[in-house]
């Protein structure tokens, strides 16, 4: 498709077009104000201007010559940097710039206030004046950041930069609208004596239905696996989930979620704000039934997962929540949606006010079955050896 211009033999065009450009980026505002101050200069006299404006009567000549040196163009009475042209420069002993490179070279961009405590165990020896912190820190600014990067060859031998995998993040303005709108994932670690015992949580968003279980491993099977769960017991089908940057939801579950077409956003490292429900689920469940329940956790964890299944249908069925201002359950929640799909037989769904034996009757059950099928502590198919990507979470 061509493209065509209609101002094309407009006679001035350009011109206009760039003197418009002049106006709009090139000639600020206070020159502009400086323009109508010669000219009232010009039209009334100089006490009236010194008056009106207090301006001395050398700076109004100062701007007319100005004005007359740049041909009468406005640009000339733009304001100029009042900075010095020669600024002092930080004068430090040769060899502590030298030791800071090294240091720095050595330790690949480790901060100013990792960097002081070596650097003044350099200076002592030598009987040398110490940096401060914040001083280390102009310097390395000074010598250009020192900052190194992980590199690698592409295919040609050239030597080019590694970045980190860019991963979606969540956006700022994101609010759920609708059950399965955005769920939230999220892992409880608990120890003990040496032990580690973790514990998946799931919310969603809109509702604050939550689901939990614990497992003894940190690999991504785990969570894939408590994910099909929660698919299986939760009426919705999830648009986005949101986790952290955590290797158990990493890999499988990556994978899982590519194969049904589901966002995965995640949060900014150190950020735990930006999945403030999860976290909130998770500070919950810890105040009023993990921490009560820690020996079981590690003792039987089979035993702690039966009376975590009687917390969750409480906390689901029975327990008002204060984002619903205290007056109703997540089930209520649930169930009074305009987007409600359930999956009970249809003589469940006819007045739901008074049948909540059979919500009740389908949650027990599904716990029940899911609790048979999956996160076998004794497992060994979901061992977190198995898995590269095991680690921390950053």
């Amino acid at each position: 498709m061509r493209i065509f211009n209609k101002f094309r033999d407009t006679k001035g065009f350009i011109s206009t077009w760039q003197r418009v450009i002049r106006f709009r980026y090139m000639i600020t505002e206070q020159a502009k104000k400086r323009c109508r101050i010669l000219a009232f200069w010009e039209k009334y006299g100089t006490e009236a201007a010194e008056e009106a404006f207090k301006i001395k009567r050398r700076t109004l000549f100062y701007w007319q010559k100005k004005l007359k040196n740049g041909m009468g163009k406005l640009e000339f009475l733009n304001p100029i940097s009042k900075a010095p042209k020669k600024r002092r420069k930080r004068l430090w002993d040769e060899r502590i710039i030298e030791e800071l490179k090294r240091l720095r070279w050595q330790h690949p961009n480790l901060g100013k206030e990792k960097l002081y405590p070596e650097l003044k165990k350099f200076c002592d020896v030598l009987n040398l004046q110490c940096l401060k912190s914040k001083t280390i820190g102009r310097l390395i600014k000074d010598l250009g950041g020192l900052r190194m990067a992980p590199t690698k060859f592409s295919i040609f031998g050239k030597e080019k930069k590694v970045n980190r995998q860019k991963v979606v993040r969540k956006p700022k303005d994101f609010k759920a609208e609708y059950p399965g709108h955005c769920v939230a994932f999220d892992t409880v670690e608990k120890h003990l004596n040496g032990a580690r015992r973790y514990i998946i949580t799931f919310e969603d968003i809109y509702t604050r239905f939550s689901f939990a279980w614990s497992t003894a491993s940190h690999a991504s099977k785990a969570a894939t696996e408590f994910f099909e769960m929660c698919c299986k017991l939760f009426s919705f089908s999830f648009t986005f989930i949101l986790t952290d940057n955590g290797s158990e939801f990493k890999k499988y579950l990556d994978q899982l979620l590519k194969q049904k077409n589901i966002t995965h956003y995640h949060t900014y490292p150190k950020t735990p704000k930006m999945n403030a429900h999860g976290e909130s689920f998770n500070g919950t469940i810890q105040d009023e039934f993990v921490d009560y329940h820690v020996n079981l956790l590690f003792d039987d964890i089979t035993e702690f997962n039966e009376k975590l299944k009687e917390y969750l249908e409480f906390y689901n069925t029975k327990r008002v929540h204060y984002a619903f201002q205290n007056k109703h359950t997540p089930l209520e929640v649930l169930s009074h949606s305009d987007y409600y799909v359930s999956k009970l037989p249809v003589e469940c769904k006819n007045g739901w006010g008074y049948a909540w034996g059979c919500i009740f009757i389908e949650f027990v059950l599904n716990l029940s079955f899911s609790q048979a099928l999956i996160f076998n502590v004794n497992d060994k198919s979901i061992s977190p050896k198995e898995e590269k990507n095991h680690g921390r979470k950053e």
